[in-house]
């Protein structure tokens, strides 16, 4: 059975990685490990996470949007066509059309009818994903951050509200933190994405990602320093994380460190070359 990388997951389905990390986390779908402990993603992965972020989208609620995909996956051979499927989030569910057979994501039970909706011109070897009408209104942290991973690509304010509501019913909701210092960091209010970075530090105790993200933040902000401590924190917890030796390689360089520069530039070097082999 053919596996996939994190990078080609990035590139086939156009999901960020800190998208897929919380897609991960949420159990959507379950990579085996490879080398270096390495996710590698699985084809019936790859169309289980287009589904859940095309259903996300169109706010289908998290446990829909669970059961939905479970009962796709169950239902995929390792290697299905891709052409011809399409997903529906309709008022009393989600909907599989599979050519000229219609059938209920959650139950799996055949539908009678059929969607004389005309083609839409989309190539062959595409899923084609209709939207939701009717948004649902989220009521937990999860649901919360759901609501804005859905929102986040086309409208990073409101993406930043609804993290900040995931993070008021729960602030222990690290991944809706990473996401949010994030936006902050790209829309330019960098100091109140330092300031979630370090208060999940605070509360929480020492992520990778947190450091590494606050590390890019300081980076940016000529803190060259306090960058490096900060990328060199995530790698104690984290040897194997490729882009904080990058990053980390190019700090160096810029202070006068060619010794540690060409370290971590190997390291970079070996970890991603492993993962594209894998």
């Amino acid at each position: 059975m053919d596996q996939y990388s994190v990078r080609d997951v990035e590139k086939l389905v156009q999901l960020p990685r800190r998208r897929i990390r919380s897609l991960v986390e949420a159990g959507l779908v379950s990579p085996v490990r490879g080398p270096r402990n390495a996710w590698l993603f699985s084809f019936q992965d790859l169309i289980v996470l287009r589904s859940a972020k095309a259903l996300a989208a169109a706010r289908v609620p998290r446990k829909r949007i669970r059961s939905s995909v479970d009962e796709l996956r169950r239902r995929l051979p390792d290697k299905a066509p891709l052409s011809g499927l399409s997903l529906k989030a309709e008022a009393d569910g989600v909907v599989v059309k599979e050519g000229d057979r219609r059938w209920q994501a959650e139950s799996g039970q055949y539908l009678l009818g059929f969607d004389n909706t005309p083609a839409d011109g989309a190539p062959a070897g595409t899923i084609r994903f209709l939207e939701r009408m009717t948004p649902v209104a989220p009521a937990s942290a999860e649901d919360w951050f759901q609501r804005a991973l859905a929102v986040e690509a086309r409208d990073p304010e409101a993406a930043i509200g609804a993290y900040e509501k995931a993070l008021a019913l729960d602030p222990a909701l690290v991944k809706a933190r990473v996401n949010l210092g994030c936006l902050l960091h790209e829309a330019g209010r960098l100091d109140q994405a330092e300031a979630i970075y370090r208060e999940g530090l605070r509360a929480h105790g020492d992520d990778p990602l947190l450091l590494y993200d606050l590390g890019v933040l300081l980076d940016d902000r000529g803190r060259k320093r306090d960058a490096i401590l900060a990328y060199e924190a995530a790698l104690r917890i984290d040897a194997h994380f490729a882009d904080c030796h990058y990053n980390l390689a190019l700090v160096c360089r810029t202070l006068g460190r060619p010794r540690d520069a060409i370290q971590h530039m190997a390291a970079y070097r070996r970890l991603t070359t492993n993962t594209q082999s894998e």
